[in-house]
């Protein structure tokens, strides 16, 4: 993985577990969202007949369904260059619209990281 040299610790840490989940799981896109409490969720692409999730979408939706009561920030891995509108709603739902999130290409090496707002 390249470094990103101005990345804190914690999230270059979401960063590997996002691409860790992708590689993994041989999904299109591995996702990690870190909450209040310093918690990490990690989850790849949902692709089933009758289920269509993201992989950030996923990770947020573990961490809800965990107890989550707001995030700090998000991490995706992914060939896209930018995270979709959808992603940033759900983040920005959970997290508020000030919530970091990090676009990463597979390499690991972030490419963007935008407010979820």
């Amino acid at each position: 993985m390249t470094e990103t040299p101005d990345l804190d610790p914690e999230d270059r840490k979401i960063v590997t577990l996002a691409r860790s989940a992708r590689a993994r799981n041989g999904v299109p896109e591995g996702a990690a969202v870190r909450d209040e409490t310093g918690r990490t969720y990690v989850a790849g692409t949902v692709a089933l007949d009758s289920l269509k999730l993201s992989a950030l979408r996923t990770a947020v939706a573990m961490a809800v369904a965990s107890g989550a009561k707001s995030l700090e920030a998000a991490a995706v891995v992914t060939e896209s260059e930018s995270a979709s509108a959808e992603d940033r709603a759900a983040v920005r739902d959970l997290g508020g619209p000030g919530t970091p999130v990090l676009v990463a290409g597979p390499d690991g090496t972030v490419r963007t990281a935008v407010s979820a707002g």
